[in-house]
């Protein structure tokens, strides 16, 4: 017999634990199950070393406010990225005093964001950049310095043995944070359980039929053993990371024609020598190299991940043809259809400096990575540091009326036109801003419930229909109530 349920998530990352959570909570008597294809959840991505672990708020990484030819700086993308991130904070905290979190520590930590550039052009940058962002609510307590006294209390990696006369600027945010993105998945997952959610791993997802009644019959084999089953489900979210795209085109919906994804790879410089790590406190952006995509804006960061301290810089683009770390070498290729390949072809061609760029890291060796890493921190020695492979991130290629066909750096929803089917396409700023992607998704695909679960969305999220940015009395209070309820004061 096939299993039926109300709503099926494909994929055991943060984006299906979040969107399951709030189903669950908004309305309990839903049936819900997850499939995943691997062993456990937060495997792929969502892996705690897998990705930088950053509260994504705009408030270190210079791509969402990029500088342009007449000087003016726009703070509107910036301030948006940092809307998004504190619905994930007001949730996360909601679900620690109600229980369904651990103690904060386990999953979020404060740690400073800060922004490190060199060369007088890039400090004027960041100095005007400084001047926009301390006049907007959400990044009060923005702190600005050329002054190497300043920054070497701030990051004293930075400063050690830099030459003098070189002209550098540094912003710091103390009430930055450390995210353990796969912490945080494994326990929303676990509580879902308790709810009665069946979290089924090892079953890989092989087909999806839509049936005469508007539902989807989802096949899959287990992964061991290779016996088939299958389940039908009345909405449908494919939260697969890479796989994503392959699935829904499996779908068969119209809405996923002409897209296609673009893997790029990562590695990290790691070290967890104890002299090193209790020197630098902090997550330290700075400038992507000409031709890098946003996601390879080098950074020194602290991690905590199951109470272990560590400092990753990177990451260092990789390449392989897989959507995921336990993907196929066959992914890019079959992910070709007739409707996508124009589109890649013509992303292919307007994007040389990106290929180079991957060319380009792919030649570095070991130690050509930590000269890299000595631009951030002088005195980086070469055994000090070992390689450690990121995650993969399948970057988002579609049609373009204008241009025939575009690269996007970001993460997007694509739903059918009857919203029974939704999947997540992208990368970064993704987990992030899970809870944001996921309202959204839940506001389109759901709509005839919204005005029943409005009510429980506000207690879940304070400000919830508001924006925080243009209520400084309300962003002050809410970034107050978050930082006490997650522990994360600076």
């Amino acid at each position: 017999m096939t299993e039926n349920v109300d709503v099926l998530l494909i994929g055991g990352g943060i984006m299906s634990a979040t969107l399951g959570t709030l189903l669950k909570d908004l309305q309990p008597d839903l049936k819900i199950a997850v499939l995943e294809r691997l062993s456990d959840v937060a495997q792929e991505s969502s892996n705690a070393w897998n990705n930088a672990g950053t509260g994504h708020a705009a408030l270190c990484e210079l791509n969402y406010m990029p500088d342009n030819k007449e000087g003016d700086l726009d703070p509107s993308k910036a301030v948006a990225i940092n809307e998004q991130f504190q619905q994930s904070r007001q949730l996360w905290a909601t679900l620690v005093a109600e229980g369904v979190l651990d103690e904060p520590s386990t999953f979020i930590n404060a740690t400073p964001h800060m922004t490190f550039v060199r060369g007088e052009k890039d400090v004027a940058y960041l100095r005007r950049r400084y001047e926009v962002l301390k006049q907007q609510p959400l990044f009060a307590g923005i702190e600005y310095s050329e002054d190497s006294r300043v920054i070497n209390q701030w990051a004293p990696l930075l400063m050690q043995k830099r030459r003098k006369g070189e002209p550098f600027a540094a912003t710091r945010v103390p009430a930055g944070t450390d995210v353990d993105f796969g912490s945080l998945t494994r326990q929303l997952f676990a509580n879902l359980r308790e709810k009665g959610v069946d979290v089924a791993t090892n079953h890989d997802v092989k087909k999806l039929k839509k049936q005469k009644d508007g539902s989807w019959q989802v096949s899959y084999r287990h992964v061991i053993g290779g016996t088939p089953g299958s389940i039908n489900a009345k909405f449908v979210f494919v939260g697969a990371g890479g796989w994503a795209l392959k699935l829904l085109q499996r779908s068969g919906i119209p809405e996923i024609k002409g897209y296609g994804v673009f893997p790029i790879g990562g590695q990290w410089l790691k070290t967890s020598n104890p002299d090193i790590v209790s020197k630098h406190r902090a997550k330290v952006y700075s400038q992507a190299s000409v031709g890098a995509p946003p996601m390879s804006v080098p950074h020194l960061d602290t991690r905590v991940v199951d109470g272990e301290s560590a400092l990753l810089f990177g990451p260092f683009a990789t390449f392989s043809p897989k959507f995921l770390k336990n993907g196929s070498m066959l992914d890019i290729v079959t992910q070709v259809r007739p409707h996508n390949i124009l589109p890649m072809l013509k992303v292919a061609v307007d994007n040389p400096s990106l290929i180079k760029y991957l060319v380009s890291e792919l030649l570095k060796t070991h130690a050509k990575k930590v000269d890299s890493l000595r631009e951030f921190m002088p005195t980086a020695k070469d055994e000090d540091w070992e390689l450690l492979d990121a995650g993969q991130r399948a970057q988002v290629m579609k049609r373009d009326k204008a241009k025939g066909g575009v690269l996007q750096f970001g993460t997007e929803v694509v739903t059918s036109a009857d919203h029974s089917i939704a999947g997540l396409l992208g990368a970064s700023p993704g987990a992030s801003t899970a809870v944001s992607i996921m309202l959204g998704l839940i506001k389109t695909c759901f709509p005839e419930r919204m005005p029943a679960w409005e009510p429980r969305l506000r207690d879940l999220i304070p400000s919830y229909g508001e924006t925080l940015n243009t209520h400084p009395e309300m962003a002050r209070k809410e970034l107050d109530a978050t930082a006490h309820a997650l522990a994360i004061n600076p």
